[in-house]
């Protein structure tokens, strides 16, 4: 069975962390515990994951540092971030594969997705990077920066972050040469951070542009491009939930894919946190994927058993 494995933030760096090499390299550790459990058991992996707050981080650390080197383009920022999550992946999870006796190739593949240039989301920032804000730090990038910030927090101190476009993803550029990478036995780390945007120019050549996609939605592209079985995405909760931090909340076992999308269209699954992934899940079953699961990172064997998890059937 070929699983595509989405990873979320908490993979690599925790909300109370600051981001040092330290943390998250401690995180990917024990993210890499459970992903060798699914190679033991047999399964073909591919990983994707987020680099919402590495993105973030170094987009300041790029403007903090302007008067000494050039500032880079976001897209080119996403290319960084790609390999710099990916090599901390695959370094641990080759160093884990190795002490368990398993000697199998882990490889990250820099990943283009095309979109439209014409997408509406260029014209309505919407995905958050970087760190939170308060009400004044917000105030103050706005005006010195010309950053589009949003709260993104019903409450709090901080509740404000950076946003910029999330195209829809179309296609996964470099598809067919991961899923050749795949059939030859690799683990293939792909499509980090929704991969890096690329829209094909007046030229007809592939060009870069400032945006971030979802890392599900461009998951669930690789999951077709690579013809996976199943769509794992894993996340800091351990089911899907309906009316989420309200009284009545409830969790979801199972459901269908009807039932997904007339609660996504209810409102019970919000754009910037559980709405792509389980729009991610529809659409990949909608292809032809044999199963769709949303669970915690450390339930994910649990979850594929059938044991918990938030399981979305045709």
């Amino acid at each position: 069975m070929r699983i595509l494995v989405a990873l979320g933030g908490n993979a690599i760096k925790k909300a109370e962390d600051k981001g040092t090499f330290e943390e998250q390299i401690s995180n990917v550790k024990k993210t890499c515990e459970h992903i060798v459990k699914l190679v033991r058991r047999g399964y073909e992996v591919i990983i994707t994951h987020g680099n919402g707050p590495q993105v973030g981080a170094l987009a300041l650390q790029q403007e903090e540092a302007s008067h000494i080197v050039p500032v880079q383009p976001l897209h080119v920022l996403g290319a960084m971030t790609q390999g710099q999550i990916g090599y901390m992946i695959q370094q641990t999870l080759i160093n884990m594969l190795r002490r368990e006796g398993i000697n199998k190739p882990v490889v990250t593949i820099i990943t283009q997705v095309l979109v439209d240039r014409k997408d509406p989301a260029f014209k309505n920032p919407t995905k958050p990077i970087g760190p939170f804000y308060t009400r004044e730090e917000a105030e103050k990038l706005i005006k010195e920066r010309g950053y589009i910030i949003r709260k993104v927090k019903p409450s709090g101190e901080r509740v404000y972050r950076r946003v910029v476009p999330s195209p829809e993803p179309l296609a996964i550029v470099e598809g067919e040469t991961i899923r050749s990478i795949v059939d030859l036995g690799a683990i293939v780390i792909a499509s980090g951070g929704g991969g890096i945007p690329v829209v094909i120019n007046e030229n007809g050549e592939l060009e870069g542009v400032d945006a971030v996609i979802d890392k599900d939605l461009a998951g669930e592209k690789l999951a077709e491009a690579v013809k996976a079985d199943i769509l794992l995405i894993l996340t800091d909760v351990e089911k899907v939930k309906l009316n989420y931090g309200k009284p009545n909340e409830k969790d979801i076992d199972s459901m269908s894919v009807d039932e997904a999308l007339k609660y996504y269209e209810e409102g019970h699954f919000p754009p910037g946190s559980m709405g792509p992934k389980v729009l991610a899940c529809v659409r990949f079953l909608k292809w032809g994927g044999r199963k769709a699961i949303i669970t915690s990172i450390d339930k994910a064997l649990e979850a594929l058993d059938g044991k918990t998890g938030t399981h979305i059937y045709k």
